[in-house]
């Protein structure tokens, strides 16, 4: 790890610097998103770390990228989600037929008045479930990117901005390409997390069919809007030691120029390594999951965890890659066994002393 980047000496806010406060902030959060957690997983059986990932985001308000081949659950967590929160939910099934309109509004005519009105796509909504979104064209995906990135859409020259909290949770199958439109690398980078979805151990695949024998569980609102806008107020204040960054920095420059990190054998592998986008999105993910695990500060295992994910869609593979065979998280593993996180088990007092 690099000693030499010039961090300040914490992101600590008046309320951080409190341990017994900062204690009691994450132990709030752990609990109430455990409720949360048990009312999906009423519905949900297994798929855990996609779960987790979900609640990240939510703390985060960061948009996730959900890939598996169908049949994992991948829309039934999304939705079930949504109903356990009080917000709105809305779902758009991209097909190849799609218009930019279709999903962000457009102006209709009223002829009883003979005037135009907005008319509000569905992306006006807390949780937009954007569903196969690599099936639909150019167009379409670049007006979801302006809402993406901007929190807002553009109509006839007016600008609305979307709610807030306002996410998109996409889906994409990885094993059937026709008819589809890959995602650019600029939409992706937007996602902060990409979420690779497997299939359920044996036991939960018998629960599944155990519960399909019987009526779906109804969903209850665990958590007002107004709660997950204040926890993640409480996310911005979790401590994130000055030697976690400098690993940060080091660990997603590793990926851009691996032969400078004695990387040489990933180096024909990788044409881009990852953005700044990023780095920002990794140390943010970890202050989430550190609360939901529970602590008001980040340990190295945090990131560790979450590297996958946050990083597997930033990197652009070289030609030789696809070739090999080697996969985007075979680098990064590699990465990661040989640049480890630095173990800092930091208590409240240490964090904020």
């Amino acid at each position: 790890m690099n000693d030499a980047y010039a961090f300040p000496p914490d992101g600590r806010t008046v309320a951080a610097q409190d341990s017994a406060l900062a204690a009691e902030m994450a132990g709030n959060t752990r609990d109430a998103f455990e409720v949360v957690l048990f009312e999906v997983k009423r519905v949900v059986v297994g798929q855990d770390a996609m779960v987790e990932r979900l609640l990240v985001a939510l703390l985060t308000g960061g948009h996730v990228l959900l890939e598996g081949v169908p049949g994992l659950a991948k829309t039934l967590t999304v939705s079930t989600i949504s109903r356990a929160l009080s917000g709105s939910f809305a779902r758009v099934q991209f097909t190849p037929d799609l218009v930019p309109s279709d999903i962000v509004g457009t102006r209709v005519y009223r002829p009883q008045d003979g005037e135009f009105d907005v008319e509000l796509g569905p992306v006006f909504t807390n949780l937009l479930l954007a569903d196969e979104i690599n099936r639909a064209p150019a167009k379409v995906q670049s007006a979801l990117l302006e809402v993406m990135q901007e929190r807002q859409v553009t109509i006839a020259g007016r600008t609305h901005r979307v709610p807030d909290p306002f996410l998109v949770l996409a889906t994409q199958n990885p094993i059937e390409n026709e008819g589809t439109y890959p995602l650019p690398e600029a939409q992706l980078d937007r996602f902060l997390l990409k979420i690779v979805v497997g299939h359920l151990e044996a036991a939960e695949e018998a629960v599944v069919l155990g519960r399909s024998l019987g009526p779906a569980p109804e969903v209850r609102p665990m958590l007002s809007l107004d709660d997950l806008r204040a926890f993640q107020r409480v996310t911005r204040e979790v401590y994130v030691d000055p030697r976690l960054l400098a690993y940060v920095v080091d660990l997603v420059n590793a990926t851009r120029a691996p032969g400078e990190h004695g990387f040489d054998r990933l180096a024909p592998y990788i044409a881009h390594g990852a953005s700044p986008r990023g780095a920002l999105g990794l140390v943010h993910a970890a202050r989430a999951l550190a609360l939901l695990r529970g602590r008001g500060y980040v340990v190295g295992r945090d990131l560790a965890h979450l590297a996958h994910d946050v990083l597997r869609h930033r990197l652009v593979l070289s030609y030789d890659a696809l070739a090999d065979g080697v996969t985007a998280d075979e680098v990064l593993s590699a990465v990661l066994d040989e640049l480890p996180p630095p173990q800092l088990e930091l208590s409240y007092t240490e964090a904020t002393a």
